[in-house]
């Protein structure tokens, strides 16, 4: 099983969710964008494709359970989830949005 990998967002001001989109373009990405309310949950679940994930605002974090893990992400942070991997997913106070692709 291939591990999710999260890259935090390095830049000093959060990202835009134009710069987001272009960078999963020019990854060769179709993205596409989702929001939740506050406090949302996912329960555990699997995707068949590689996912690409972007938090534009807000927070999410993903729990791993399989790997007894859990990913807080904030804007500008990235997840790499491989295809199969169970994971399950809780919005933060503020709600999220989200870009999304598959490889």
């Amino acid at each position: 099983m291939k591990t999710p990998t999260l890259t935090p967002w390095v830049g000093s001001d959060p990202p835009t969710q134009s710069m987001l989109w272009k960078l999963m373009v020019a990854e060769g990405l179709d993205p596409y964008g989702w929001s939740n309310e506050p406090l949302y949950t996912y329960v555990a679940h699997t995707h068949p494709k590689h996912k690409v994930l972007y938090v534009v605002q807000g927070s999410i974090t993903f729990g791993l359970p399989e790997l007894n893990q859990s990913v807080a992400m904030k804007a500008g942070d990235r997840l790499d989830l491989p295809a199969d991997t169970l994971h399950d997913a809780h919005v933060g106070a503020q709600g999220v949005v989200c870009l999304e692709g598959y490889k």
